[in-house]
């Protein structure tokens, strides 16, 4: 059996069995920092160091040989730890786990806040930043663990790139140590301030966006340029003919002022991709993703289909705008499409409509039509009367599994 230590935030405190596992140890791994607290036991000292394979062959050999193996890990082993590493690669019948006090459960009980209400988000050594935004859209605590690369500042300084000035930052500093800091910033002052590199983020929510992101948001909430977006009845359409399930990649092309992507985050926990050629929509985009809070959009300025290469591939493609003059916007999303995803198009002209049937027939995809025509109340006179919108198609299909 292999024992896996939480440390908790103080190795000097620990509990009377962990300390008794680790006494009996003839084999000790962990991280330098974590063996350097034990560096008069007599065990055998193996440093536990990316990539894992190395490490990982050798501990199961001194396991393998009958020797008492212990792994210490910060905080608790099945937090952000490594103890998810060895059941899934040695198998849950072999690992013994004592768990620790983490740095989430220090630092709520240094704030005074339920720990169960804090969503957490490891952002130690990983570069996707889509589960901060995600977090950040609903929750009103967030715990951020960090590393040398994302530290405070560049986790400060994000959430401001994307318009999200409605947290406070709490900054932990060495936690459980005599140099302990506990300090409370705006993001701003966050974002020009150097801390420990042993520290523990938390976001703390002290406002709502202006919209609330639901579906159907009112045209009239949304920044834009002129009328030049898609309405809300065609946006409820095409959304519903996209059917996004909760992690999906959606591509919103021809995105325009981002009114679809938009509610297509309050849908998606996956990335929303929002591409507009057309530099002052863009800036648009931008606003309605501070308006709403709809942090997992990212905005793309760039031409199509050339611009698409570098997106990460779609479940989900709508696509408002580009295919009146050419077929090489919808071929490239084609092309991209994943395998049992679906691409869904809001054509005004017939023309258009034709020629995207006859694409999706050329592939063997069937497509489906939805002519949306909506009608709205406005005041005439002293009554009320029924404005219509420009009629539009919803055309779409799916690309099969096996294509």
């Amino acid at each position: 059996m292999i024992h896996v230590v939480g440390l908790g935030m103080d190795p000097d405190n620990l509990p009377e069995h962990s300390l008794e596992v680790i006494e009996h140890a003839q084999v000790l791994c962990g991280g330098r920092s974590q063996l350097a607290h034990f560096e008069d036991h007599p065990a055998e000292k193996i440093t536990v160091a990316a990539p894992l394979d190395r490490f990982l062959a050798a501990l199961s050999e001194r396991h393998a040989a009958g020797l008492m193996v212990v792994v210490l890990a910060d905080g608790d082993p099945l937090y952000y730890g490594i103890g998810a590493t060895l059941i899934e690669r040695l198998g849950p019948d072999e690992i013994t786990l004592y768990p620790g006090v983490t740095a989430l459960q220090a630092a709520a009980a240094k704030l005074k806040i339920p720990w169960s209400r804090v969503e957490t988000v490891s952002l130690h050594g990983r570069t996707d930043w889509l589960p901060l935004y995600r977090a950040l859209m609903r929750a009103d605590f967030v715990a951020v663990y960090t590393d040398p690369a994302n530290v405070p500042a560049a986790v400060a300084q994000a959430a401001l790139d994307k318009g999200c000035t409605h947290f406070a930052l709490w900054v932990l500093e060495d936690l459980e140590t005599e140099a302990e800091q506990v300090r409370r910033f705006t993001l701003e002052e966050a974002a020009r301030t150097s801390f420990s590199p042993r520290n523990l983020l938390l976001l703390e929510r002290t406002g709502r966006p202006e919209v609330a992101l639901t579906l159907g948001i009112p045209d009239d909430l949304l920044a834009r340029e002129k009328n030049l977006l898609t309405k809300g009845p065609v946006r409820a359409a095409g959304l519903s003919a996209l059917r996004i399930a909760p992690g999906d990649t959606v591509w919103d092309l021809g995105a325009g002022c981002g009114a679809v992507a938009v509610e297509a985050a309050s849908l998606a926990a996956g990335r929303v991709v929002a591409v507009e050629k057309n530099a002052p929509r863009v800036g648009l985009i931008r606003e309605n993703v501070r308006r709403t809070g709809a942090y997992t959009v990212e905005p793309v300025h760039g031409s199509m289909p050339r611009c698409l290469d570098d997106l990460p591939d779609p479940d989900r493609i709508f696509i408002g705008g580009g295919l009146s003059k050419s077929g090489a916007v919808l071929d490239a999303a084609c092309a991209r499409l994943a395998p049992g995803g679906r691409l869904v198009c809001s054509v005004v002209l017939l023309s258009t409509l034709e020629r995207v049937r006859a694409s999706f027939a050329a592939r063997g995809w069937p497509a489906f039509v939805t002519l949306v025509a909506a009608a709205e109340s406005r005041p005439l006179a002293d009554d009320v009367h029924l404005a219509a919108h420009n009629p539009v198609f919803i055309v779409g299909a799916d690309r099969p599994l096996d294509d």
